[in-house]
């Protein structure tokens, strides 16, 4: 479907007492949706591949930052997990040649810089509110995270 042939299908869509169209072919799908009282909207969806992390059963080396496949037999009801508090791109580092805030098993106190977060071309530093051992580092550098997503396991102990 070219173009033309996409804005004539949102006029009619517009115009019409039809309130929805799906379209989808092999690369790619839309859907035009109008609201009652409205203009007709034009959504696009294209497929795509978005990382999953499933933190029953992996964690990141403290080496290289890659992604390791453990079975955990560790008790984590004596761990604090620290949590995502923003939406943003999650960076160990804070520049792409320097070494990470934090590993498995370094030490640290409230105010310790953990990681960065950026969202919308903002720099947020995330630091620690407790003391305690870094268990476990949960995501990878560069990736996406969630608002209340866990990022790091600590041993308060």
């Amino acid at each position: 479907m070219d173009i033309k042939d996409l804005q004539n299908l949102i006029r009619f869509v517009d115009k019409s007492g039809i309130t929805e169209v799906s379209y989808k072919e092999k690369d790619y799908e839309f859907k035009i949706k109008k609201e009652v009282g409205q203009n007709a909207q034009f959504v696009q969806s294209m497929p795509q591949s978005i990382p999953v992390y499933n933190p029953t059963n992996t964690s990141i080396s403290e080496d290289s930052g890659t992604k390791t496949e453990t079975k955990s037999n560790i008790d984590d009801s004596n761990y604090i997990t620290i949590k995502s508090p923003m939406i943003g791109t999650f960076y160990r580092k804070p520049a792409p040649d320097k070494p990470f805030f934090v590993n498995v098993g370094d030490t640290i106190s409230q105010g310790t810089v953990l990681c960065v977060i950026e969202a919308m071309k903002l720099f947020n530093e995330i630091e620690s509110e407790i003391s305690g051992t870094i268990v476990k580092v949960l995501v990878e550098d560069s990736m996406p995270v969630e608002y209340d997503q866990a990022l790091f396991i600590v041993d308060p102990s």
